[in-house]
């Protein structure tokens, strides 16, 4: 008989236990035999869905902002002091000049993952009372060399932002 020393009576006791333990793994392992194993695709849909594209895990930063730790203070901090710099470097300009009406702007400040920003400035739909030409060519001309922004971070990975901040061009 090829079964036979299976069969025979265990001569310890711990090796009965030790059979039995083997024999109830051996019936207990089948079961993850059964189950089916999702596909990478689906593992991924489910994980992009899970995903909020509208917010990052952290906001642009300045190197003056970097030793907040609480985050909205960190991100007001960055929106402040870019403004502030923004404010400063259009307050020397002939825009209040050229546009004694024009006390606010609205600039559309996109930050991108390798650390450089671009400005457009933002303009009613039915505005004709403003050169946007010319407005847009002061603001690219006036708004550079800011100092090195770190970008948002998404999952780990630097990301493009893009906001809108009011510039107040003229302070009374």
């Amino acid at each position: 008989m090829y079964f036979y020393p299976i069969l025979v009576p265990f001569k310890h006791k711990t090796l009965k236990y030790y059979f039995l333990l083997l024999v109830i793994l051996l019936f207990n392992s089948c079961q993850y035999f059964g189950k089916q194993v999702p596909s990478e695709k689906e593992l991924l849909a489910k994980e992009l869905n899970e995903i909020n594209w509208k917010e990052v895990d952290e906001f642009p930063s300045l190197t003056d902002c970097e030793k907040i730790e609480d985050k909205t203070q960190r991100q007001q901090c960055f929106f402040e002091i870019l403004t502030q710099l923004i404010q400063e470097k259009l307050s020397v300009d002939t825009l209040s000049v050229l546009y004694p009406e024009l006390d606010t702007i609205e600039v559309k400040v996109t930050v991108f993952p390798n650390s450089t920003m671009q400005f457009e400035p933002q303009f009613p739909k039915d505005s004709v009372a403003y050169d946007t030409i010319k407005i847009d060519s002061i603001l690219k001309a006036r708004l550079v060399d800011f100092p090195k922004v770190n970008p948002a971070i998404k999952r780990g990975i630097p990301v493009k932002t893009q906001f809108i901040l009011p510039v107040i061009l003229k302070v009374e």
